[in-house]
């Protein structure tokens, strides 16, 4: 096919207005993504919706292709036809990622079906908690937060506060609780008090919301940072308090990690920096382990997408777990991402890329404050965990402005809520690779203002 023409030929079939770059798979390394019509070569700061771990083309996975290619041949029901691969997969998904105190698994194609079955988990568990108990609640009901992000597919679409209304208008949606967020405006020690008014508030919603549907809220379900909705963070002594509730009502607390996971905020997973010890922000955390989930849901950098369980679902019998069925797909995961991630595993393990995020999202954050105090009246509220990073911009029209010229320097970023910019660089991103996004938001500032 004659690449002038590819997107002619895609436009006839689908609404063609992704970004401008067409991808040359073959040619795209490390962090650089190569268009394939001009060869132009732009530094991904997106990673494909946090979704690639490893950058295009690592010598290792290309060392690993044959291992890609057997599974790629045929497509086995994974859900009932077991291979060696499927094994491989989850035994190095468990060595390398899987938290100990979530032992059960389930794996699916797609995050929000990860965080429908999460759902179901705590839907089955909660209905069989009440029967136990004499109630003839449903446990129909999950609560969840304003500016949340969590799927557009059935049961997701009724969690989701996406600031693009049009991922959700029109469709029929659960009266689901939805309360506020508080989260946290940096510097965190210039903004305490507020945030503090904040948590005091949400948490009064969750009371009064739980209060008013007694026995019938299953989970309370949260991004540990907010995604879409604009990188918005909270402090470890709000996740505890949410840990207490959801223990003292039998509520199951439920992660959606499918954007956070697999090392990008300098853990493995998100949740991880709820400790003591860890946790950066002025609260009285205590020991974190309060803070653990019952269920994570999981997605993008594992490829293959699922949930991942604690044994308070072994409180009831029968649970989805144990109960063939209750939980199921015809294809139980792609064996292909299975492959793919177990690949990528092996490399975030040998090369120690979970700590390199660590390390050079601290750079990034720092290069971001340096632009923050270079630029005071365009650029503010720089904040990250790891590689996970955001600053906001005075206006949305500001933003949108500053991505397109952001392209047209050679960097391709997205934006997050209505203000923020956000940075989803692949695990393995460089210093210079930094330091040359750095010197791209440099010149569009300066354009921008």
């Amino acid at each position: 096919m004659n690449k002038e023409d590819i997107r002619k030929v895609i436009s006839q079939s689908i609404l063609a207005d992704g970004m401008s770059p067409i991808i040359d798979l073959e040619k795209s390394h490390g962090s650089w993504l190569v268009d394939k019509v001009s060869g132009k070569e732009y530094l991904d700061l997106f990673s494909m919706f946090a979704s690639l771990s490893v950058g295009y083309n690592h010598p290792y996975v290309l060392e690993q292709s044959e291992r890609l290619r057997i599974a790629a041949i045929n497509k086995p029901t994974n859900s009932d036809v077991y291979s060696q691969q499927m094994a491989e997969f989850m035994q190095t998904f468990k060595r390398v990622a899987q938290p100990d105190y979530l032992p059960h698994t389930f794996f699916i194609e797609g995050g929000g079906l990860a965080v429908e079955n999460a759902l179901k988990v705590a839907f089955d568990w909660k209905r069989r908690k009440n029967l136990a108990q004499g109630s003839s609640a449903k446990g129909e009901k999950v609560l969840h937060f304003k500016q949340c992000f969590h799927g557009r597919t059935g049961y997701t679409m009724s969690l989701t506060d996406s600031p693009d209304k049009r991922k959700t208008m029109y469709f029929p949606k659960f009266d689901w609780p939805r309360v506020s967020n508080p989260k946290i405006t940096f510097p965190l020690k210039d903004n305490l008090e507020h945030v503090q008014a904040l948590e005091k508030q949400s948490l009064h919603e969750i009371k009064e919301a739980i209060a008013a549907n007694p026995d019938n809220i299953a989970s309370i379900i949260l991004e540990p940072i907010q995604g879409e909705g604009g990188d918005n963070h909270f402090r470890c002594e709000f996740m505890q308090a949410l840990r207490e509730i959801a223990n003292e009502n039998d509520i199951m607390l439920i992660y959606d990690e499918v954007q956070t996971g697999i090392g990008i905020t300098g853990k493995m997973w998100a949740h991880q920096h709820f400790s003591s010890g860890v946790c950066e922000s002025e609260c009285d955390c205590g020991d974190g382990l309060s803070a653990k989930p019952d269920i994570i849901s999981f997605g993008k950098k594992t490829q293959v997408c699922g949930i991942a369980a604690s044994t308070r679902v072994d409180e009831v019998e029968g649970n989805v777990f144990q109960e063939s069925s209750r939980i199921n797909s015809t294809w139980g995961g792609s064996l292909v991402d299975m492959v793919r991630l177990t690949i990528y595993l092996e490399l975030i393990e040998r090369d120690n890329l979970v700590d390199q995020a660590a390390k050079n999202g601290l750079y990034l954050l720092n290069s971001m404050k340096e632009l923050q105090n270079e630029y005071p009246g365009l650029v503010s509220n720089a904040r990250g965990k790891g590689l996970y990073c955001a600053f906001d911009l005075p206006s949305s029209d500001k933003r949108d402005k500053l991505s397109e010229l952001l392209m047209d320097e050679g960097s391709i970023l997205l934006g997050s809520g209505n203000y923020s910019i956000r940075f989803r660089p692949h695990l393995n991103v460089t210093t210079e690779d930094i330091d040359f996004g750095m010197d791209c938001f440099k010149r569009a500032l300066n354009k921008l203002a």
